[in-house]
């Protein structure tokens, strides 16, 4: 659905995004993102969506927050891809699901428990939610050049917030703690809110999605600089390997 040659929700036309795109949830976060790209400007702002546009290494790249939960991520991937964009990173902050991992550690996602609703109206739920593999090995350089702790692993996707911090006072408290205790068992690391979405969307549209989060366990959480400093360390890492594959990396 267009209004005057810009999609509904986001509000953006083709020419307004790079083909490379941060996508963290929170609105607030797009613009401290955006002062790590050269010549940042302000795109757009409509309901939970915000977009800025700048460069890294003279190829155009842009955030544009989702809000929250795979519904309004899917419609942010949906028309940003018919903007041009093919190359989606996750960024954001998440539940810790491994009692051992400490507030600050990064999760570099590789696939996601397609634990919500949004994209059972995509694919049966026997298709995997997987991570692109070239996102993944970015991301990994990334936080390695960063000096980040990082764990590379699963995610669980979830529609309900309090559903995972107050599960005994829900009326299906019995399945929420069972289910937990299985993605514990399976070694899952993190818990959020949007990536499964992206990641079937993604391969639905033949685009490419990863994802980040800096992950909260016991200990207060600290900035954000790592987590943002690696995602867009990532954007500089895939730019160089679609270069030097000969890929386009401008629309």
């Amino acid at each position: 659905m267009e209004t005057d040659g810009k999609q509904y929700h986001i509000q953006l036309k083709r020419g307004d995004v790079g083909k490379y795109v941060l996508l963290p949830g929170d609105p607030g976060r797009c613009e401290p993102i955006s002062r790590l790209f050269d010549n940042p400007k302000h795109i757009a702002t409509n309901r939970e969506y915000v977009t800025y546009t700048g460069t890294l290494d003279g190829v155009p790249v842009s955030v544009t927050s989702t809000g929250i939960g795979c519904p309004s991520a899917a419609i942010a991937m949906e028309e940003l891809v018919r903007c041009g964009a093919d190359t989606f990173i996750r960024v954001g902050t998440s539940g810790h699901i491994q009692e051992d991992i400490k507030s600050g550690e990064l999760a570099i996602i590789t696939a996601a428990i397609r634990d919500e609703g949004t994209s059972r109206q995509y694919m049966p739920i026997e298709f995997p939610a997987i991570a692109d593999i070239d996102l993944v090995l970015a991301l990994q350089a990334a936080a390695q050049k960063n000096g980040a702790k990082y764990r590379t692993g699963i995610t669980q996707s979830k529609d309900s917030f309090y559903g995972q911090h107050e599960p005994a006072r829900m009326g299906v408290a019995k399945d929420l703690l069972e289910r937990w205790r299985a993605w514990q068992l399976g070694g899952a690391l993190c818990s959020e809110m949007e990536a499964a979405a992206l990641f079937v969307i993604a391969s639905m549209l033949r685009v490419r999605a990863g994802g980040v989060m800096m992950v909260h366990g016991k200990e207060p959480m600290p900035p954000l600089d790592i987590l943002l400093d690696t995602a867009v360390g990532a954007l500089r890492e895939v730019i160089a390997a679609d270069r030097a594959k000969g890929r386009s990396v401008t629309l």
